[in-house]
């Protein structure tokens, strides 16, 4: 029998023996998925749920086998998009079988798990990193072409613990309104794929323009072309530029895929040429290997996708006390400031700035002033992770006591290890 004491060696080794587990079976899950690839946004309420959903729909009327995976964990909309709220999950020994849509398309989400429609999931940091690994690995997803994630809005624990968990992610389509409060986030978005080793397969502008049904002008509601700008500036394809329809919003509340039931429409096809750059994945798997005395860097830098005006070089604040990581992040000494270079993963400078005096609701807004775009702590409340999240700062939380330039080159690397949330209040 386990031991749930803080700090029992016995608990300790369970744990990280359960960790174990989860990476493997995670790994032998996904070896069997040819492209796995996430739907991010910057900013809530661009529709990027809507987006996630027509795009696996329009992967699946390709004939590719699709897997939908939603990891909104506070907010899951894919069952009801897909007309699945009551759809019932069953079991094949200990593992999940995904909702299937057809022949093609299995849909899997927390919706499909609660007891109640409206039951809240009030998870923290790690209890969410331990249930997508279960998502990913304990799912019979079986031989897929295409997994397609459909991730919360920011760039906080779901899409991180994703992209860790796999490891080896296809790219990344990240979801835009025209306006430029919607267009500031998506910038972090980007700027968040590029140091997790992502490529931005590119941008989808939503909600474009409204076409009137009678004489079909096009009124720019939420201004007009922003997402193409900023795809040009980030040196990333704009796929699709979908302009408002009554009917998706018609077809998402009766749980209807749009681009299926209203083929014809330009909103549908635009979703359908969006996919363009996904199908591609399929040609350029079946190329050549790089040579065998190429090297790993040279391999990788030539995946990398140039990211033109988006900021290269990534800073991070990690709250420290007599020279370490303090785990008490509102009542540190200073916080470290690191900067690393966006392209290369190396560290440029190392400084530090004076903690302001604690004060509630004062350092997200602060830290983002100074340029953080990353907070890695020992422990963080909900509410200071939430306003983090709004101003578009990632944070990462249960790391332990340690250097702030190892606990950065350990996230950078991918080694960083977290635990529990220290001081969650």
């Amino acid at each position: 029998m386990g031991c749930s004491e803080k700090g029992c060696s016995h608990s300790d080794n369970e744990g990280a023996r359960a960790a174990d587990e989860r990476g493997i079976a995670v790994r032998d899950r996904m070896a069997r998925v040819k492209h796995k690839i996430i739907v991010m946004s910057g900013k809530g309420g661009v529709g990027k749920s809507t987006v996630a959903v027509n795009l696996a729909t329009a992967l699946a009327l390709e004939g590719k086998q699709v897997g939908l995976l939603d990891v909104d964990l506070h907010g899951p909309t894919v069952p009801q998009l897909l007309g699945l709220g009551d759809a019932p999950v069953a079991l094949q020994g200990e593992a999940l079988i995904p909702v299937a849509v057809g022949d093609n398309l299995k849909v899997m989400s927390i919706a499909f798990l609660l007891g109640e429609k409206d039951a809240a999931v009030v998870w923290r940091g790690p209890m969410k990193a331990i249930a997508i690994e279960q998502f990913l690995g304990e799912v019979e997803w079986g031989e897929l072409d295409y997994l397609i994630i459909d991730s919360p809005p920011g760039t906080g624990d779901e899409p991180l613990a994703v992209c860790q968990a796999i490891g080896n992610m296809d790219g990344a389509v990240i979801v835009t309104t025209p306006q430029e409060t919607a267009l500031g986030n998506v910038r972090r978005s980007i700027k968040f794929s590029e140091m997790l080793g992502v490529k931005v397969l590119g941008v989808i502008e939503n909600m474009a323009g409204f076409v009137c049904p009678n004489c079909g002008e096009v009124t720019h509601v939420f201004n007009k072309g922003g997402g193409g700008v900023l795809a040009a500036k980030a040196g990333v394809p704009l796929l699709a530029s979908v302009p408002l329809d009554p009917a998706i919003v018609e077809a998402g509340d009766s749980g209807k895929p749009y681009i299926y039931h209203y083929s014809k429409s330009p909103a549908a096809q635009e979703f359908a040429k969006a996919i363009g750059p996904i199908l591609a994945l399929e040609d350029a798997a079946t190329q050549a290997a790089p040579p065998a005395d190429a090297s790993a860097t040279d391999t990788a830098a030539s995946a990398e996708a140039p990211m033109g005006d988006v900021d290269t070089v990534l800073r991070f604040a990690v709250p420290t006390s007599d020279g370490l990581l303090c785990p008490h992040f509102g009542h540190c000494q200073e916080f470290t400031l690191v900067d690393v270079d966006a392209a290369s993963k190396q560290i440029l400078s190392v400084s530090s700035i004076p903690a302001p005096e604690h004060e509630p609701g004062l350092l997200p807004a602060w830290l983002a002033d100074k340029g953080a775009g990353f907070i890695i702590a020992g422990g963080m409340g909900s509410r200071a992770q939430q306003l983090f999240t709004e101003q578009g700062v990632s944070v990462v939380v249960g790391a332990s006591a340690g250097e702030p330039e190892a606990v950065v080159r350990q996230f950078l690397d991918g080694n960083l290890v977290t635990g529990e949330n220290v001081c969650d209040h």
